[in-house]
């Protein structure tokens, strides 16, 4: 076969992703324009694992959605995913860990892997507490379209049309509790894994190049459709179906001036078995988790005298207790969750000038001070680190 001399001529698919600034909020501004190509390198990056690692004969998990990765990840969640077919039969084996849930997810097809999404696309999801997985425990889960004849153990169904596993390690108290580590085998008789064709590989190239334009054009109306049904500083819970259905979701679109803070208030169900808020950028990126403080949970939040959960998104660190910080953004978008809850409470958002920020909480709301503020986020960094993410 004839292959062209330079590269860049199976990636012209990219322009696909810079396309779709028109769909951003500011398509004019140089700034949205930088984070859309930063966006479109971390979906080309991501792709390869997608396209190269692994396949439903010969499955292995690869990294998905995570720091790196950031086109919106759950900040509480390492994410990895495998090719499998919903005519074949899977092992998932290992240890259990000790992070607050563990849940597995099959689809039809990978967001960003076609141009239409099939609906529904298939998805079936059990968590630990669905299989019976107590923490710490070596265990072993058939995933299978039919439960494997005179099989007695642990299984979980797939649909017949399954393309891929996702499992989430969610995690409340990062620093100390333990990443799963699991395997997934093939249990059907397959040929060895096969040297790819040029041709074969060429194909993959070029559509890890459509990847990071295909993912935008999916991702994008999630949060723009928050923003044009109620505008900003506003919250639209949403119940997802099928995957994730023990979970509310309670989105925002976030703007703000610098001089400015916005405060969040909510109760808090009296089962709450998990719970977040997170920060994202215009594009549906998480910001920067790692190294700022743009997300929370249950097991972090620290709650006023009256019960009700209070935090403060501003620029500067505020000095109070559940600081987000937007990493430098004065728009974007939030993110919250509650997980097989009994109440699914809706958060307010109050727009406020910073300096006149404690007339807005509590009095006896305690003053967090910039030593106080330094052990957190040097708590949060060595806690990341020492998770899975690739």
């Amino acid at each position: 076969m004839e292959i062209e001399p330079s590269i860049l001529a199976y990636l012209t698919g990219l322009e696909s992703a810079v396309a779709n600034l028109q769909d951003t909020w500011r398509p004019d501004d140089p700034a949205y324009r930088a984070d859309v190509y930063r966006q479109t390198m971390t979906s080309l990056s991501y792709a390869y694992f997608a396209y190269f690692h692994a396949t439903p004969e010969h499955p292995d998990w690869a990294p998905l959605w995570n720091p790196v990765y950031t086109l919106q990840p759950n900040p509480d969640d390492i994410y990895v995913q495998s090719p499998i077919r919903g005519d074949l039969t899977y092992r998932v084996s290992g240890n259990r860990g000790t992070c607050r849930i563990l849940s597995f997810t099959s689809q039809k097809v990978q967001s960003g892997s076609v141009d239409v999404m099939p609906r529904p696309n298939g998805h079936n999801e059990v968590d630990d507490i669905d299989l019976g997985l107590a923490p710490g425990e070596d265990f072993s889960v058939i995933f299978s379209a039919e439960r494997p004849a005179g099989y007695e153990g642990k299984w979980a169904r797939i649909d017949p049309e399954a393309g891929y596993l996702y499992l989430r390690f969610r995690s409340y108290d990062w620093l100390n509790e333990i990443d799963p580590h699991l395997s997934i085998e093939c249990l059907d008789p397959v040929p060895p894994k096969p040297r790819l064709s040029p041709e074969e590989i060429l194909h993959r190239i070029g559509e890890m190049a459509k990847f990071p334009g295909r993912k935008t054009r999916l991702y994008y109306p999630m949060q723009n459709g928050v923003k044009e049904r109620v505008g900003f500083n506003v919250f639209e819970p949403v119940r997802m179906a099928g995957a994730l259905a023990k979970q509310v979701y309670w989105p925002a679109c976030f703007r703000f001036d610098p001089d400015e803070a916005l405060v969040i208030e909510t109760e808090v169900p009296a089962h709450a078995p998990y719970w977040n808020v997170q920060l994202n950028d215009p594009c549906f990126n998480a910001l920067e988790y790692v190294y700022r403080i743009s997300s929370s949970n249950g097991h972090y939040a620290r709650l006023s005298s009256d019960g009700r959960y209070r935090a403060v998104i501003a620029l500067e660190d505020p000095g109070v207790p559940n600081w987000l910080d937007p990493a430098g953004y004065t728009e974007g978008g939030i993110y919250g969750r509650w997980y097989d809850c009994d109440s699914a409470p809706v958060p307010t958002i109050r727009r406020v000038k910073l300096a006149e920020l404690r007339d807005h909480l509590p009095a006896d709301t305690p003053v967090v001070t910039p030593q106080e503020r330094a052990e957190e986020l040097r708590q949060r960094v060595r806690a990341c680190q020492r998770r899975r993410r690739w």
